[in-house]
């Protein structure tokens, strides 16, 4: 196993409030997680892609891919014919910005990408092999040459949800009039979902760059994020809950604050894209170079994490559930932080 492990625990589905020191002391489950087997052997799907960053599926079974810093939207077949779909001409990449998070609904696609200005979120509809009718939804999400967030997700309730970053500036976090280190929920025109609970387009703060968003079966939605310079998080995701940066990194004392439901170092994490399937949470690593499989509990939970290809693949960006229950992983190697492999950027498959 890993080396320095806090592991989180809520007796409900609140925040944590065991005896856990920050200290990094290894904490086991208050109820056990079924034992796990490990994943198939990944198998190189699409080879040779420029910093992929966000998957989606179509009804048909064809992945749409975006690449951060080209811009372009990549259509993938599951045999791994790659097509470009469009290149948006509004991105404008820069630093972690770019063209980023796509979520996909009926023929609709969504796509988060940095502009000029700012960070949006845009619709288009999917017609032949191109886009059309397209649409910003979401505009004047703060922007940065860091933590620009930019995954996107459609959720069991038909609502769509965007995580944003800080950009840099920490105490935008703790606004709840400023869009930037927030997770959002909307309707598929951009309005605020119905029962959000500022009545806004926030559903929760105190982020400082939530790249990863999943559901598990009983709807409950959980987050990756980045921390500073010692815990990266996995939180459970409450409305209008505050996560606490920047006064809190990892577990906190402070009542203001929802705890993490479990956290590990930097070094072997930097959490990115995330899944849920077979009973865990399967999250990409960039810096830790694995991805890591987390198991729940049937009350939400987690186990003890394990990790699986640690150094094998480098860093990983995005992780999906395909439409026939494998995991589709892309590595993030060409972003100017990683060293690029033979066949590098690709995508790979594996059963869970």
């Amino acid at each position: 196993m890993s080396k320095l492990w806090t592991i989180m625990l809520l007796a409900a589905l609140t925040a944590c409030s065991g005896g856990v020191s920050p200290g990094g002391a290894e904490v086991l489950p208050t109820a056990a997680a079924p034992a796990q087997d490990a994943p198939g052997e990944p198998r190189d799907v699409a080879t040779g892609l420029s910093v992929p960053w966000g998957i989606a599926f179509l009804p048909g079974g064809d992945a749409l891919v975006t690449e951060r810093d080209t811009a372009r939207l990549l259509r993938v077949t599951p045999a791994g014919r790659v097509t470009e779909l469009a290149k948006i001409a509004e991105v404008r990449p820069d630093g972690e910005g770019g063209l980023m998070g796509v979520a996909v609904k009926d023929q609709q696609i969504f796509l988060y990408y940095t502009a000029e200005q700012d960070n949006r979120i845009a619709r288009y509809r999917l017609s032949g092999n191109g886009l059309t009718d397209a649409r910003i939804i979401v505009k004047g999400i703060p922007k940065g040459s860091i933590h620009n967030g930019g995954r996107l997700a459609f959720g069991p309730d038909g609502h769509l949800y965007a995580t944003t970053g800080e950009t840099g500036d920490p105490g935008l976090a703790q606004r709840r009039d400023s869009l930037a280190g927030k997770i959002l929920r909307m309707t598929v025109d951009g309005a605020p979902a119905p029962g959000n609970p500022f009545g806004t387009l926030v559903y929760s703060y105190g982020h400082r760059n939530v790249q990863g968003l999943a559901w598990d079966p009983a709807g409950r939605l959980y987050a990756s994020e980045f921390g500073a310079n010692t815990y990266d998080e996995i939180n459970l995701i409450k409305p209008g809950a505050n996560y606490g940066w920047p006064e809190a990194e990892g577990r906190s004392d402070d009542p203001r604050f929802t705890n993490p439901l479990l956290t590990w170092p930097t070094s072997e994490a930097s959490p990115s894209g995330m899944a849920y399937a077979d009973g865990s949470l399967w999250v990409g690593a960039l810096r830790g170079e694995r991805l890591w499989q987390v198991p729940l509990t049937a009350d939400g939970s987690v186990g003890r994490p394990v990790a699986h290809f640690t150094g094998r693949y480098g860093r990983i960006r995005a992780v999906t559930t395909a439409p026939d229950g494998s995991l589709w992983i892309a590595t993030s190697n060409r972003d100017g932080r990683g060293s690029p492999r033979n066949g590098d950027d690709r995508i790979l498959s594996l059963t869970p």
